[in-house]
């Protein structure tokens, strides 16, 4: 019974020394600044600066749909849940950390031993002995210096990295989705144009010819009509390609083979993004890949902590017991029982150098996962300005490109009157026509680049918590 007490005295020992813990708290690094991006407009309240849900932000049917696809059905996806799955037996074994250790063995020995050894001598014959024995043993080892629990806090770090870099993969995954969709509508309506196009060139060329017949224009104007027709043929075969090109992309991020996409109108497409007050730097804590690299920090910075430990004594409880017997049927009668207590205490000193070596290694590790903790936020303001700034520059870009093609719209008509009546030459006519189409061409594309200035916005704001 003494044995016992003096095991328990050393245990409840080994826990109070917890006060004297060598490691140090986790606090998140001070490198955040209360600054707002677009400073013209300054955030009143920056909690209000959450990301919406997905499905809030892009409220299209037919994009919902493709989205909630890609999520179930990507690839990349499914290798992050794997990554996670890894993750989460690290952390359950990191959380076993605090619990002792026990095994149980059965075991057979059958010993000859030599004459030629003292107690052969002794005995003067050799001899046979059959030992027959099942044992348990209990191990624990004390977390005195915190080199357990920071271990564990080390598991449950890199278990959230892999959270959040999902999360990442999941922002990127519906932001590709979205702009690939926003850009096959655009595709859609470029192919309009080219067909309006089209048709408006064949009348343009019927009606040339007339005026030829008329003495009006001259044969040249008749081929440069042609050319121009060809070359809306042309441009509509390069919008059909892209359009399959594009299909094809937006099916491989939904995890299926090429085929159809369903999707509705351009002119019926709405992004439920605001970003007319600015946003807070803070929101850059919504970012996945930002909330990772912090985890990264804080995981090398639990493993210096163990490092640090390593430099104390490491106290341990080891306790042995079970039935032992040289006969069989012996084996499980009470007086075969057997125990033995061990309290040992252990300080590293010849190996100082390696341990020394491993913290100093931890510390640099340490350096590096705050640089990159660091990078990461700089990246991530860069991201976010860069969306604002492409957001505000669409939307004027917008509203010229508009002008511009009334202004050709208007050349065009009066262009053709004005060779009706023969106060024009057909190159005038031409010229305005060509930059009509471009102009067209221009207010789609500059309407998709707005669409996807305010993707990007979502992507860098840390995407909606779905």
């Amino acid at each position: 019974m003494k044995s016992i007490y003096k095991t328990t005295f050393i245990a409840l020992t080994a826990v109070s020394l917890q006060s004297c813990i060598a490691t140090k708290d986790y606090q998140q690094p001070e490198i955040w600044n209360k600054a707002a991006f677009n400073s013209a407009h300054v955030v009143k309240d920056s909690a209000s600066q959450s990301v919406m849900p997905w499905q809030q932000v892009f409220t299209d049917a037919a994009l919902q749909q493709h989205i909630q696809t890609a999520l179930d059905g990507n690839l990349d996806i499914r290798a992050a849940l794997e990554n996670m799955n890894q993750a989460q037996s690290y952390l359950s074994q990191g959380r076993a950390g605090f619990l002792p250790t026990f095994s149980v063995g059965a075991n057979y020995t059958h010993s000859v031993n030599s004459i030629n050894t003292q107690f052969g001598r002794i005995l003067g014959q050799r001899q046979r002995l059959d030992q027959f024995d099942i044992t348990g043993s209990l191990g624990w080892e004390a977390d005195i210096w915190g080199k357990i629990s920071s271990r564990k806090a080390a598991a449950e770090a890199t278990y959230l990295q892999t959270l959040a870099a999902h999360q990442a993969v999941r922002t990127q995954l519906v932001a590709m989705v979205a702009s690939g969709y926003y850009n096959l509508l655009a595709l859609d309506a470029q192919k309009e144009v080219a067909l309006r196009t089209i048709e408006n060139r064949t009348k343009s060329l019927e009606t040339n010819k007339a005026l030829k017949d008329a003495g009006r224009v001259t044969e040249v104007a008749i081929k440069q009509t042609e050319a121009q027709l060809l070359s809306a043929q042309a441009l509509l075969l390069d919008i059909d390609n892209n359009i399959k090109v594009q299909e094809n992309t937006l099916s491989i991020l939904m995890g299926r083979f090429p085929q159809a996409i369903e999707r509705s109108s351009f002119k019926d497409m709405q992004l439920n993004v605001n970003a007319e007050e600015g946003i807070a730097i803070e929101v850059l804590n919504n970012r996945p890949d930002v909330l990772a690299a912090e985890l990264g920090f804080r995981n090398a910075f639990e493993l210096t902590n163990v490092a640090k430990a390593s430099f104390y004594p490491t106290l341990r409880l080891t306790a042995s017991g079970g039935l032992q017997s040289v006969d069989f049927e012996k084996l499980f009668d009470p007086t075969s029982f057997f125990a033995s207590i061990v309290a040992g205490i252990a300080q590293p000193i010849l190996n100082g150098r390696q341990i020394r070596t491993q913290y100093e290694i931890s510390l640099s590790n340490q350096e590096k996962a705050f640089l990159n903790y660091k990078q990461t936020v700089l990246s991530a303001s860069k991201e976010v300005s860069d969306a604002l700034y492409a957001i505000d520059i669409n939307k004027k870009k917008l509203v010229l490109k508009q002008q511009e093609a009334e202004a050709y719209t208007n050349a065009v008509e009066y262009s053709e009157e004005l060779l009706n009546n023969g106060m024009a030459s057909y190159l005038e006519v031409l010229t305005a026509t060509e930059s009509e189409l471009n102009a067209q061409l221009n207010i789609i594309t500059t309407q998709y680049n707005l669409w996807n200035a305010n993707i990007q916005l979502y992507k860098a704001m840390g995407g909606g918590v779905e």
